[in-house]
This record gives C-alpha cells, sequence and structure tokens, in this order.
C-alpha cells in the first residue's frame, strides 16, 4: 500500500485526564510518525500537539481514529495525494 505524508492537529481538552492514554497511542504509533510538537494552552485551558505522519492512509486513520475516540480530544487530519 502506498505511503502518504500528512499533518495532524490535535486539541486536548482536560490533558491531566488522557494524557497517558493519549501518550500510550502515539507511541504505538512511533514508526509513522516522523515529528511532534505539544504546545500547553494554559490562557484557554488547553494543549495543542501537531503530528508530521509518514504512513499507509491505513496506519493514519487507526491513529487519528483511536485519538477522536479519547474523551475531549479533537483530531483534524491534512494528507498528501
Amino acid at each position: 500500500m502506498e505511503k502518504r505524508i500528512g499533518v495532524i492537529g490535535i486539541v486536548v481538552e482536560h490533558r491531566e485526564q488522557v494524557a497517558d492514554e493519549l501518550n500510550r497511542i502515539l507511541s504505538l504509533y512511533g514508526d509513522i510518525i516522523v515529528g511532534r510538537m505539544g504546545i500547553p494552552y494554559r490562557d484557554r485551558g488547553l494543549s495543542v500537539i501537531s503530528l508530521i505522519v509518514d504512513g499507509t492512509t491505513d496506519d493514519i486513520g487507526a491513529l487519528t481514529g483511536k485519538l477522536g475516540n479519547l474523551p475531549g480530544v479533537r483530531v483534524k487530519t491534512a494528507l498528501t495525494r
């Protein structure tokens, strides 16, 4: 299957409730994560994470699906063609 490069944007509310599970999921998919940047936005009570990924659409979809199922986590993805 063809690999694609993409950007995943993650917004996390109530970080303390999901941080352990979120990091566990990201570790599981570490082989497709090229880069990661996390910014705590304390004034708004949010954390924002951006990922650069290189993987199949199945792998990227599985990652975003698991992240999006966490309570208070919103995920958006943009992929190359």
